[in-house]
């Protein structure tokens, strides 16, 4: 069912009616912000619907600090949606390395391709804009509403934190049920008028005083209408996705140097873990690997097992052991080009590698 705006029912966890309407909410949020909300982040000047993209696209499961000074390289490098288009995915993953959840590259990337052939302009429509690759429903609102002042609600994390304890909302975000009733809510309660700060508004809400750990309730402009305050929630809500044990995947990386001391790079398959990005040849078994070099000439005898360590991801932990060995006498050292090249140490910091990768050479 489509509720017209303003009009949509209650949702809180026990139904009590929120003391607060949205044009309150709306005029103490913006009152607040214009007082206490940040507004000299790099991407909340010279607002463009690129600059919005961007920078929603790098705050994804990244906090505002570790993504400032990548923003600040990447519009550096690329500072408009064509300079993005133009570049070759390899530099464009050398410029996001070491924020990880590479397929947002990969997708700002194909994006930006996508918009340009098509004439250069993102689309003002929320279907359309929304349907490009990496971009979905929310971060469509924040580019339509911050960059277009087009009336635009948003579902960020920090969204959903906020209304799931103004609201009381039961249940995990990630819920299809519970997404959308934080959907509904948040229609209901985004401003009309001035939405673009409206938008600014209610993530920074999220960011800075409604946050996961030791939220500032006694200073926040809503707290008063706020449920999960007033049954003593706010600690719980919102409920945290069901755990599972996380499977080990475990696999050996090769350091292999050659006469000239150079390093074996292997570039990976564009989609998946670290896709397009640089990395050590990777084994199942030690014995593929002492095989594997054998094949090429390197010196088994002297290869040498070092320390284990773990690189965790979202839905794994993967247990890599690095192992050091030299060749010393190529048997078939015929390389498939742009696929496996050796690399002088100087010419490794150029390219787009995996954080444990980098940590394992010394960049």
């Amino acid at each position: 069912m489509i509720f017209p705006v303003n009009r949509l029912p209650l949702l809180s966890g026990n139904n009590n009616r929120a003391a607060m309407s949205p044009a309150e909410f709306q005029a103490l949020l913006l009152s607040w912000f214009a007082e206490h909300g940040r507004k000299d982040l790099p991407w909340q000047q010279a607002i463009s619907p690129y600059r919005v993209w961007l920078s929603e696209i790098m705050l994804q499961q990244t906090q505002v600090s570790s993504v400032i000074p990548y923003f600040l390289r990447f519009t550096e490098r690329f500072p408009n949606l064509h300079s993005l288009a133009a570049a070759e995915l390899d530099e464009v993953l050398l410029y996001w390395s070491g924020l990880g959840y590479y397929a947002r590259a990969r997708n700002l990337h194909k994006t930006a391709r996508l918009v340009v052939a098509d004439g250069g302009e993102f689309p003002e429509n929320i279907t359309e804009l929304s349907a490009l690759p990496g971009i979905g429903r929310s971060t469509a609102g924040a580019i339509l509403s911050i960059a277009c002042g087009q009336y635009q609600a948003i579902l960020d994390g920090n969204v959903k934190r906020v209304f799931a304890r103004f609201h009381a909302v039961r249940g995990w975000p990630g819920q299809a049920k519970v997404a959308e009733r934080l959907w509904e809510i948040s229609q209901r309660y985004t401003a009309p008028l001035n939405t673009g700060a409206y938008t600014q508004a209610i993530m920074d809400l999220g960011a800075t005083l409604c946050t996961r750990s030791k939220p500032k309730c006694e200073i926040c402009p809503v707290a008063s209408a706020c449920l999960a305050l007033a049954e003593g929630l706010v600690n719980t809500l919102p409920e945290a996705k069901p755990r599972k044990a996380l499977p080990v995947k475990q696999i050996f990386f090769l350091i292999l140097s050659d006469p000239e001391q150079r390093i074996l790079l292997e570039k990976r398959p564009p989609s998946g873990i670290w896709g397009g990005l640089w990395s050590l040849p990777e084994f199942a078994e030690l014995a593929q690997l002492r095989d594997w070099c054998r094949q090429l000439g390197a010196d088994i005898a002297g290869l040498q097992i070092l320390p284990a360590q773990r690189h965790t991801f979202s839905h794994y932990h993967l247990d890599y052991t690095p192992v050091s060995a030299n060749l010393i006498n190529p048997i078939n050292n015929v390389m498939e080009a742009n696929s496996r090249v050796w690399y002088k140490s100087q010419q490794i910091g150029s390219l787009g590698l995996p954080t444990p990768i980098k940590r394992l050479l010394q960049f």
